[in-house]
């Protein structure tokens, strides 16, 4: 009853992942390999964070 009123921690950081996802994607369209490769990087190191915050 008590954890309806609660915010989702990670919803702030799926958006970011989701945000630094699509800039990866549209640097690899512009040929950008080594921002794609940047952005992907930080995007997958968000994602074993939210991971993280899940298992708890």
């Amino acid at each position: 009853m008590f954890g309806l009123f609660k915010k989702d921690p990670t919803k702030k950081m799926r958006a970011q992942y989701n945000a630094l996802l699509e800039k990866g994607m549209h640097a690899q369209r512009n040929g950008d390999m080594r921002l794609y490769a940047e952005l992907t990087a930080q995007a997958e190191a968000l994602w074993s964070q939210i991971e993280m915050l899940e298992k708890k």
